[in-house]
């Protein structure tokens, strides 16, 4: 039993080092490559864990050969379009000036079902409102709507906003994030006189989230109503 422990955590870290070694992808945004690269890895893992008495060298060395690969492959592809494009493929666009192409649906083995889905996906009910889709080669669809649906920015309604930085969490749990602190632009003794006047203790704060601008979010570990201050005032 304790050989099996120690051969699951030993695979356990270096399965772990291989996928950061790849990149920070989630499963949905890995390429056809790297998908491929991370079956074969989880595969190869559970060799030695199935059966104690294949060494842990027969599983450890393809997983390190195969995390090699992907790195050499994944450095040839920046350098070379061609290569690339082989590998991974290229954008298909499905949708131009709001009309379907079929044609590359049919390449894509994309069905209407498959479609309206992915619409969905992106918070669009309504095929008359898409002005441009194209699937990215992780299979994800990236859309643009025509321009009367799509919602206006701050600058086309005319109105002037700042530019700044978002919300971050000051404390989590009760406990305070000192870099994260510092980046809202606060001191801890102005989080301490924020929470004395929200009338709350740190140690009862389950969330609570700062900006530079003043805007503050406390939501109490009770369950009680957040308290949300904008600009300094308390709504």
């Amino acid at each position: 039993m304790s050989v099996v422990l120690i051969r699951s955590l030993i695979l356990y870290l270096l399965v772990i080092f291989a996928v950061r070694l790849m990149g920070k992808r989630q499963l949905g945004e890995l390429q056809p490559s790297e998908l491929v690269i991370t079956i074969l890895v989880s595969n190869i893992a559970t060799l030695p864990l199935e059966d104690v008495d294949i060494p842990m060298i027969v599983g450890v060395t393809p997983i390190l050969a195969l995390v090699c690969f992907e790195v050499i492959i994944s450095w040839i592809t920046l350098r070379s379009p061609m290569v690339r494009k082989l590998i991974s493929g290229s954008p298909k666009v499905v949708i131009s000036n709001g009309t379907i192409d079929r044609q590359v649906m049919r390449e894509l083995r994309f069905s209407v079902d498959d479609l309206t889905m992915a619409l969905r996906g992106q918070g669009i009910f309504d095929l008359a409102e898409v002005q441009y889709a194209i699937v990215e080669t992780t299979g994800n669809m990236s859309v643009m709507k025509k321009q009367p649906d799509d919602t206006p920015t701050r600058s086309e309604s005319g109105i002037e906003q700042l530019p700044s930085d978002p919300p971050r969490i000051v404390i989590s749990d009760g406990r305070t994030i000192p870099a994260a602190i510092t980046a809202a632009g606060l001191t801890d003794s102005e989080l301490k006189n924020i929470l004395r006047r929200s009338k709350i203790k740190q140690s009862e704060v389950f969330i609570m989230t700062a900006d530079t601008d003043g805007n503050y979010y406390i939501a109490p570990c009770t369950g009680k109503s957040p308290i949300i201050i904008k600009g300094g005032q308390k709504t």
